[in-house]
């Protein structure tokens, strides 16, 4: 174990960057054919978080693997899940956390890796191939007052959590990659928008985060997690002493067969709030 500590597993990845057109360019949830943005394929080396002699944490690098039991047992149903797991998630986000209210932001997302014949079988159910963070700038700092569960009350701080699980379990074929948010600059970021599509229409929109590419940013994952095992990352933290926010994308693990089930993976949205 020593060994590996001192050098961490890495694989290599290829993630899909944005090119700055110097306009505003829109992804889609579900009609991909629809995207404006020119994706920049790079190659990148992706290291094994679990390997590390020191684990990631949330507020230091924007990202950290937790533990986290749930009373769900069947997330494709989804009306039940939607009953059970925003409680739980809310509950867990304050625990991890210590903030005083979390908010839940909508019902659990499914989605699934390109080999599953579920991909896209669901509103916003395909992987996410493409370098971002869901909110941008100034989006972020008005959902932080917009959704303020005690507007009478003074925020000290707002910050935004996604909490990510692969129910279909080890070993992951498509797994989430997050760039370490102390590698990552202002100045990597483009708004982009993103556009939630219904039989080619768009419903929603939505200013968010496209990255540029930079050799300084480094990637991590972590291998073998199991349905246990939830994966909490920043979307927007207004405590600008903290990791902010993290770029972050899906990517095929190469490590991984072809034979394996194809990843399918559950995501929830919380906004954490602190009062005076």
């Amino acid at each position: 174990m020593s060994a590996t500590m001192a050098h961490p597993r890495t694989v290599e990845g290829t993630v899909f960057y944005a090119r700055d057109t110097g306009r505003v360019e829109t992804f889609h949830a579900n009609d991909l054919s629809l995207d404006t943005v020119q994706k920049d394929a790079h190659t990148v080396p992706i290291i094994d978080a679990r390997t590390l002699a020191q684990a990631p944490q949330l507020d230091v690098n924007g990202f950290e693997l937790f533990t986290m039991l749930t009373a769900v047992t069947d997330w494709r149903d989804a009306e039940r899940a939607s009953a059970i797991h925003p409680d739980e998630i809310a509950a867990f986000v304050k625990r991890i956390t210590g903030a005083d209210e979390v908010l839940v932001a909508g019902p659990p997302i499914l989605r699934w890796g390109e080999r599953s014949p579920e991909a896209g079988t669901r509103h916003n159910s395909y992987a996410a191939r493409l370098v971002h963070s869901d909110s941008y700038f100034s989006a972020a700092e008005q959902q932080s007052t917009d959704s303020n569960p005690h507007p009478d009350r003074t925020v000290k701080r707002c910050a935004h959590h996604n909490i990510w699980r692969a129910f279909s379990g080890p070993p992951i074929d498509v797994p989430l990659t997050i760039c370490d948010a102390t590698t990552v600059k202002d100045e990597d970021v483009i708004e982009a928008s993103a556009a939630f599509d219904v039989d080619g229409k768009v419903t929603w929109r939505l200013p968010s985060m496209n990255f540029i590419y930079s050799p300084r940013h480094r990637w991590y994952f972590f291998s073998d997690m199991t349905p246990d095992d939830v994966l909490v990352f920043k979307r927007w933290d207004t405590d600008s002493a903290v990791a902010r926010y993290v770029p972050h994308t899906a990517f095929t693990d190469p490590s991984v067969g072809s034979d394996s089930e194809p990843r399918a993976s559950v995501e929830m949205r919380t906004l954490a709030y602190w009062y005076e």
